[in-house]
């Protein structure tokens, strides 16, 4: 079936379904050097990426037309190095808002520092990239796997959760979401007078918990996620001492 996207396109300055793609991050990222052709909030989506990426080069793939492949370029960006630090967050609660919004009934939230959470399992993961003027947020949402096409036992999709997700809507929020949280954050330039630090602290479902947090480079300790700094970094207490982690994985050991 041909994706269509009609809202999205009303919603995103330049949007373009891919019938396959290795990486619409690098694809993007490709085209980005034309400036005028690939504006702002120009938008790259498949249901067949065929060598997705995530974190710490971690790779993935998916059966075709089971999940969402979204790279969206932003090219307005904060001023500041601490505000420009909140941009993943910032995609991953625009993310969890779209999602919520097609599973009203279930528990959605967003994992440190942006994988969307259903319950415990995972649906969707984002990695944002810098270029030398930009910034590209990819995400991939699981769409209609089914259980035993999950890729591992932590992860979820609409189908398992028992809905038809609508790809549409799905990104027209998720774009609506993403240009309105940036726009404010760019106002302010500052992730508190924004009110963003508040929504995504309100979201997180990392705060509050007892975690493992595994750095890059192997080493990890254990301690309780207390809060978000200013610039985004999640602070873990153990030990009787505070650490501000800007990058690793966390794993949550107990429910909220």
């Amino acid at each position: 079936m041909t994706l269509s996207f009609p809202g999205a396109s009303a919603v995103a300055s330049r949007l373009e379904v891919l019938p396959e793609s290795s990486s619409t991050n690098a694809a993007l990222r490709a085209l980005a050097a034309d400036r005028e052709a690939w504006p702002h909030l120009s938008v790259l989506v498949t249901d067949n990426q065929t060598h997705g990426r995530g974190r710490l080069d971690r790779t993935w793939t998916t059966p075709p037309g089971t999940a969402l492949a979204i790279s969206v370029l932003l090219r307005v960006l904060p001023a500041s190095a601490d505000a420009r630090g909140w941009l993943p967050l910032l995609a991953g609660l625009a993310m969890t808002e779209a999602v919520a919004a097609q599973l009203p009934d279930a528990a959605v939230g967003l994992k440190w520092p942006n994988d969307v959470l259903v319950g415990e399992r995972k649906i969707c993961g984002i990695l944002a990239e810098a270029t030398s003027d930009a910034v590209i947020i990819g995400s991939g949402v699981n769409t209609a796997m089914d259980a035993e096409q999950l890729p591992v036992g932590t992860a979820t999709s609409f189908a398992v959760e028992g809905a038809d997700a609508d790809p549409d809507r799905l990104l027209a929020d998720y774009l609506r979401g993403l240009d309105g949280l940036l726009s404010a954050l760019i106002a302010a330039d500052d992730a508190e007078a924004s009110g963003l630090r508040a929504l995504v602290s309100a979201r997180c479902t990392t705060l509050g918990r007892e975690v493992v947090v595994h750095l890059p480079g192997g080493a990890q300790f254990r301690g309780t996620a207390t809060r978000l700094e200013t610039d985004g970094r999640l602070v873990v207490t153990g030990d009787g001492e505070e650490r501000a982690i800007a990058a690793g994985d966390i794993v949550h050991l107990r429910p909220a």
